[in-house]
């Protein structure tokens, strides 16, 4: 499910877009999926995420070129019959506005972010349950 962030837009409501630019080897390393989200606030983002890491079954990395900047990382540990999900978004905007109004607004960004964060959280829990 998170090796195929084409299928991203099925189950988390903010991903709008997902276009496959190159295929990757045969783990996936080297692909680059184009994505284009939506946010909370009147605003788009779109950028290339290019696979650079993959440990079955516990971690997915990739680097973000674009309209952001920087790593992605899910990283998913065993908890028993669970398991805990984490995704660290370590990057930087480029578009200028965003760039030159960040000192004021990085509370506002960082709420928007929440938002497009518990919207994928929910549509994980439902597309898990089996609900679609």
């Amino acid at each position: 499910m998170f090796s195929a962030p084409e299928t991203w837009p099925g189950w988390w409501p903010s991903v709008k877009q997902v276009t496959l630019v190159r295929l990757g080897d045969e783990a996936g390393i080297g692909a680059v999926h184009r994505m284009k989200w939506s946010t909370a606030l009147p605003y788009d983002l779109a950028f290339d995420m290019e696979t650079t890491r993959i440990e079955p079954m516990s971690l997915i990395e990739g680097k973000a070129s674009g309209e952001l900047e920087g790593t992605g990382r899910w990283t998913l540990r065993r908890d028993g019959a669970k398991c805990n999900v984490r995704y660290d978004w370590i990057v930087k905007v480029t578009k200028p506005w965003m760039v030159r109004l960040a000192f004021i607004l990085k509370p506002v960004f960082s709420w928007n972010h929440a938002i497009v964060m518990e919207r994928g959280r929910r549509g994980l829990v439902r597309r898990l349950a089996g609900d679609r």
